[in-house]
């Protein structure tokens, strides 16, 4: 997924006097609008031309807060805006609290407070292969270390992304049969990547971790971490808000 300036989400106003809907419904917005079928403030179906994003979308939101009287704020349920900002591809969340209060938020992607989840081959959202970097190092042990390192390296050198850059090093030891790589900003399919690792290592040996971001500009949803940890290979998507550590780490289908 390519970074695209953006809102999702939505905010639950709770159940609102008719006047009050009305006139919710009757403001004007670039980016936000009010659902009176759910009660809830919704991004609009259309494609915003004026204005920054996130000064524009957190203006419109305190507008349409602002129309609700103070009897009924109390009760707002409440709920999420998140904004891709056009500058610095930034990831902001718009927080409207139990009550109305508003939190307004940037993400700091973090992985040491993330809670790795064992890896199934089964599909991960991340950034697509032809625009990943990759970073990071893994040592296993082969019964040919030589023939692992070529491998390695045919992945790499025969891998046709968009970005066909970045360094693939890879160091072995005949005597033991160990193997280290290291990726420094290298454009190939992490999956390949990993693949092959699982196939060439003796089982048990791999250690290490494979950073995933990307070259183009994405937003930070889309980043993850292959750990090569205990026998197993673990994923990690780095925790964005200070409240979120003990949400799930990868989203899987």
């Amino acid at each position: 997924m390519f970074y695209d300036a953006g809102c999702y989400g939505r905010v639950d106003l709770g159940h609102l006097p008719n006047a009050v809907q009305q006139r919710l419904g009757a403001l004007p917005g670039e980016w936000l609008e009010f659902d009176p079928l759910t009660g809830t403030i919704v991004v609009r179906h259309i494609q915003p031309s004026a204005g920054p994003s996130l000064p524009t979308i957190a203006g419109e939101l305190v507008r349409m807060l602002s129309e609700i009287p103070e009897a009924a704020q109390d009760l707002i349920p409440g709920g999420d805006l998140f904004v891709h900002t056009e500058v610095g591809a930034q990831l902001v969340r718009l927080r409207v609290e139990a009550g109305g209060a508003i939190k307004i938020e940037w993400a700091h992607p973090d992985y040491a407070k993330s809670k790795p989840q064992l890896y199934t081959g089964a599909r991960v959202e991340m950034v697509e292969p032809r625009v990943q970097r990759l970073n990071g190092g893994v040592t296993f042990e082969t019964g040919d270390p030589i023939r692992a390192g070529r491998e390695l390296e045919s992945v790499a050198d025969s891998y046709e992304g968009l970005y066909p850059e970045g360094d693939l090093v890879v160091k072995v030891d005949r005597s033991t049969g160990r193997v280290a790589m290291e990726v420094r900003d290298l454009n190939v399919d992490v999956l390949l990547l990993v693949e092959r690792l699982q196939q060439l290592a003796v089982p048990g040996s791999l250690t290490g971790d494979i950073e995933v971001s990307s070259f183009a500009a994405i937003v930070p949803e889309q980043h993850l971490r292959f750990r090569f940890d205990d026998g197993k290979t673990w994923v990690q998507r780095p925790v964005l808000w200070e409240d979120a550590s003990r949400a799930p780490a990868v989203a899987e289908a």
